[in-house]
């Protein structure tokens, strides 16, 4: 037993043991920060997403085997709702060709209002070499990320500084105090 220091008593710590399977966390901390990272980016993100404990997490998707399906994001930009993203979840197994085709016939076969203009695909494993060459005739953008790089949100970090977008004049303004040429910055 410990003292919970709130005065309501003592709590077991078996209450803090996590009894849920590695994988269901990863995914867990991969869509919390796909989802932070969308809200960055102008999608529509509600905060009861994102703020979304590991426990109810665990209670919707699944404590060990986590439903891909069902953690699927879709989202619009705030700014502009015909502007729409989908963000899949790969299983453990290595992304072929097959799969990359699978994607496109889902998105194509999706109403023309509700089609994505992009995608995300977040990796459990590694893509082979044909599916990299699928991916990038798709007509629609994709976008690939590993679970592992998505488990803290780089961004939020401490140490990592804040960027901002320059303004044109700020751009020339670097871009000749540091004697850089246009294609140099992006």
């Amino acid at each position: 037993m410990v003292d919970n220091n709130d005065g309501g008593g003592r709590t077991c710590i078996s209450n803090m043991v996590d009894t849920g399977s590695v994988e269901s966390h990863r995914y867990y901390l991969a869509r919390r920060t796909v989802l932070e990272m969308l809200r960055d980016r102008g999608y529509d993100i509600l905060d009861s997403e994102i703020n979304q404990s590991l426990h109810e997490f665990r209670s919707v998707y699944g404590p060990d085997i986590v439903d891909l399906e069902r953690i699927r994001i879709n989202a619009s930009l705030v700014s502009d709702p015909s502007q729409k993203i989908l963000v899949i979840f790969s299983g453990i197994d290595k992304v072929r060709l097959q799969i990359i085709k699978g994607i496109c016939t889902q998105v194509m076969s999706k109403e023309i209002s509700l089609r994505p203009s992009r995608v995300i695909l977040v990796l459990q494993d590694e893509i082979t070499t044909q599916a990299c060459k699928g991916v990038s005739e798709l007509p629609f953008r994709v976008e690939l990320f590993k679970i592992h790089d998505l488990l803290i949100n780089a961004t939020k970090h401490v140490l990592k500084p804040k960027h901002e977008i320059l303004t044109p004049a700020e751009k020339e303004k670097l871009m000749k105090k540091y004697s850089l040429e246009d294609k140099q910055v992006l």
